[in-house]
Formats: structure tokens, C-alpha cells, sequence
């Protein structure tokens, strides 16, 4: 979503005069675009923040804004912390970018822009911009209802706001149109969607109109809550080509009164039936997930429980994280906090058991001929990479004209976060 949103904020600039600078000293413009789910992601912005200190003092006239979560959460505090700073502004205020920086520019009055009663701005088309890239994504929804006891989102996001079906795939043609060929719809909870016009329309129906579009090879989405996914939606990997084999289905914690304190809407025996469905409709597909260690109350026997859905479920990776108090949440005020100690240990427990799992159902797929979806070059050089319908991370050697395209690759060799292999067909 903070790529999407970084995406929007460069192409309207873009659009209005200015053009992307690699070197951040010789910037006009800095925006720093936060994320406020974890503290570690609110520290390494504030961090940055800091260091943009000198390149301020050394250039009065340069205009620094933070975006995003972080500003929504703490505009006024962040305005004050950081007096370098000229403006902060929330996710539902990026529409206003080209306004407030001008407003900026022509008086160099400071701004505070965190409304939340603001509809999403409609997606900007910049010509070029996604020239060279493989995947994209598109927001069809903003905010969210659930308000799990831990989560900020629904503070700093805002309430439940869905775009219509046909701007969402007007948004899809132009992507397409710029040679996208692979699509990711986003939103906190995409299993939510709605929309009723002529029709009325859900997630799935919605995913069956975007499978019907000329030059989509791929499609995702994330992400999904568990509490909201459906049979329909089940029924779709099955059902559609293009939809890729792969769905991200957090599930926090595997103690059912840990799951009643984060607010979650399910229980562990839910969960697991909604794993048993999704294998029944696509026996290969892969499952992701999210987990955190340490909330307030967890004792040895609730973690214990929630190595014991990993174990049962053998996910193909796991973002995994230690709780963190989440400022005005309800978790923030509960007792009975876990030490920081207890939350390293069991988060390393947690992370071997998931890397054994990964590494062992990653070996299973040696001497297998996967579909690849070329994206570009990989980080070592030398090399093309790509994603199979699991997600997975190929690497192998090939030419740059394969780039963007479909090639068949035998899996010689495989790794926690990667496989290798060679080129077959395309």
C-alpha cells in the first residue's frame, strides 16, 4: 500500500513540473512516506527524518513533508519534534500534494493535512512511468471496520471506503497499457469489497472481471482477513486463469483466547477449516501468513498452541514479529505485558520452525518445471528473476527480452528465500 501511495505522490509531481532525483541532496523535495503498524518502521522514519537535518540547514529553501500513517498518528507532535519539517499529511490527504507544496512555495507556512473524512484521490495516469516494470498494483479499497485491539490502521486509515469496479479496472487497462503484466489489487481487507450499481458486486466478482482483461498474465490480491473469506472467493482459484496460486491469510495468534483479546473474529478451528477449503480448491496453492509473538497475556502454553497451527498448517513463509503497544489501541492499555526478553526467545523459536518448514517444502519443488513470470534483473547481477504462481523467487540465467514474459524454469537448486534453475521454454 506505501508503494502504491509513493507511486501516486511521484506521478503527480511528476505531472506538474518536477522529475525524480536519485541523489537526495540534490532534491527539491523530500517526502518521507511512513508506515505506523510497527514501531520499528516509526523509528527507522523518525531516524531518517533526522539525518535530513543537515541538508535543511544547508538549503533553508528545500521542502521536506512526512506522509502516511506515521504523519496521520502524530502530525501536530511530529510538526513540533522535527521543526525542519514543512508539512505532514495523512494517506486520505495525498490528493493535496501539488496544493500543499505550492501553498509551501508561496508563503512558507507550515502544514498539518490529517483528515480522515477525505474519499481516496482518483489514481494519476503518467504517462511512462511504469516503463520497464512488470508488476503493479492497484488500491480498491482504503481503511478498515475490524479494529483488532492491537492494529493503529483503522486510526490512521480511516473507515472502509471501496472504489468502483469500473475505475478500478479503467486503472488496470492503463497499467496494462504501459506494459504491466502482472497486477496486485490492495487493501486492508479486500475480502470486504462491495460495490452495488447496475450490479452488485463482491470481491470475487470483481476478481472474474479483472481475469476477462486483455494482456493480464497475473493476478493477485492482499490482503485477506480470515473472518471475511468466503466459498466464492475459495472457489476462484480454481476457477481462473490468470489468478495466481497464492494467498496471504493472516492469522496473529494459534490460542483462541489470545484471538478473543486481539478482537480477530475467528478461532484457531476456523482457521484451520478455512486452510482445508482453500487446499481442496487448489491442492498446490501456496498460504503466507501473518503472526506476531508477545501480546499482552500470552503465556507459554497460548505460544505453545500457536507453534502448533504452524506445525499443522506448514505455511510457505511467515512475516513474523514481536507485539508492540500501538499508541490509543485498546492493547496498548491492557496488562500483563511480556517481557522483551521472553518475545526475542520466542520469536526465534517461532522463526526456526517456520524456516525448517520453508526450506523443506521449497526441496520438494527440485527437478520441477515451474511457470515463471520474468521481472527483471536479479539483486546479485548476472542473472533474470522472477516469481512462480506460489511467489516463490526464481533466479536463472536468460536473455533481457524475456523480461515481462512467461518462461518455463527446471528448479535445480533451492534456498530458504530463493530457488535456482534453468531455462526450459517460454
Amino acid at each position: 500500500m506505501n508503494e502504491y501511495d509513493s507511486d501516486f505522490l511521484a506521478q503527480s509531481l511528476i505531472q506538474n513540473g518536477f522529475f525524480h532525483e536519485s541523489e537526495v541532496d540534490r532534491a527539491d523535495v523530500i517526502l518521507i512516506n511512513t508506515c505506523a503498524v510497527r514501531a520499528k518502521p516509526e523509528q527507522k522514519a523518525c531516524s531518517f527524518l533526522g539525518r535530513m537535518a543537515d541538508l535543511k540547514r544547508k538549503n533553508p529553501e528545500l521542502i521536506v513533508g512526512m506522509v502516511g500513517c506515521l504523519a496521520q498518528m502524530k502530525g501536530k507532535e511530529l510538526m513540533k519534534r522535527f521543526p525542519l519539517l514543512d508539512f505532514v499529511m495523512g494517506p486520505r490527504e495525498l490528493g493535496r500534494i501539488v496544493e500543499i507544496i505550492r501553498k509551501i512555495y508561496d508563503s512558507r507556512q507550515k502544514i498539518v493535512a490529517t483528515g480522515l473524512n477525505v474519499a481516496p484521490p482518483s489514481p494519476v495516469k503518467c504517462p511512462g512511468y511504469f516503463q520497464e516494470q512488470t508488476s503493479g498494483f492497484i488500491s480498491i479499497m482504503e481503511g478498515c471496520n475490524n479494529f483488532c485491539s492491537y492494529c493503529i490502521v483503522p486510526y490512521v486509515r480511516g473507515r472502509e471506503y471501496f472504489r468502483g469496479p469500473e475505475d478500478i479496472l479503467r486503472e488496470a487497462e492503463h497499467l496494462l497499457s504501459e506494459g504491466i503484466r502482472e497486477i496486485t489489487l490492495l487493501g486492508q481487507n479486500v475480502n470486504s469489497y462491495t460495490w452495488k450499481d447496475r450490479n452488485e458486486w463482491d470481491f470475487s466478482s470483481l476478481l472474474y472481471s479483472m481475469d476477462n482483461l486483455r494482456d493480464l498474465l497475473r493476478l493477485r490480491f492482499t490482503t485477506s482477513h480470515p473472518k471475511d473469506l468466503s466459498d466464492d472467493l475459495m472457489a476462484c482459484f480454481s476457477n481462473m486463469e490468470t489468478l495466481a496460486g497464492h494467498i496471504h491469510l493472516p492469522f496473529q495468534a494459534g490460542s483462541n483466547r489470545i484471538l478473543k483479546l486481539m478482537r480477530r473474529g475467528y478461532t484457531r478451528e476456523k482457521y484451520l477449516e478455512l486452510i482445508k477449503k482453500l487446499r481442496d480448491s487448489k491442492e498446490d496453492i501456496a498460504i503466507t501468513s501473518d503472526v506476531m509473538v508477545g501480546f499482552p497475556g500470552e503465556t507459554e502454553e497460548d505460544f505453545l498452541l500457536t507453534l502448533d497451527l504452524i506445525n499443522r498448517v506448514e505455511f510457505d513463509s511467515l512475516f513474523s514479529f514481536k507485539y508492540s503497544d500501538r499508541e490509543g489501541t485498546p492493547a496498548e492499555r491492557m496488562k500483563d505485558k511480556v517481557s522483551d526478553a521472553v518475545k526475542v526467545s520466542r520469536l526465534k523459536i517461532l522463526q526456526d520452525l517456520q524456516n525448517s518448514i520453508t526450506f523443506k517444502k521449497n526441496r520438494t519443488l527440485e527437478g520441477k518445471l515451474l511457470t515463471v513470470l520474468v521481472e527483471g534483473t536479479s539483486k546479485k547481477g548476472g542473472q533474470l528473476t522472477g516469481r512462480t504462481s506460489s511467489n516463490k523467487v526464481v533466479n536463472f540465467n536468460g536473455e533481457a527480452h524475456m523480461i515481462g514474459s512467461m518462461v518455463e524454469v527446471a528448479i535445480q537448486k533451492s534456498f530458504i528465500n530463493s530457488l535456482k534453475g534453468k531455462i526450459i521454454g517460454s
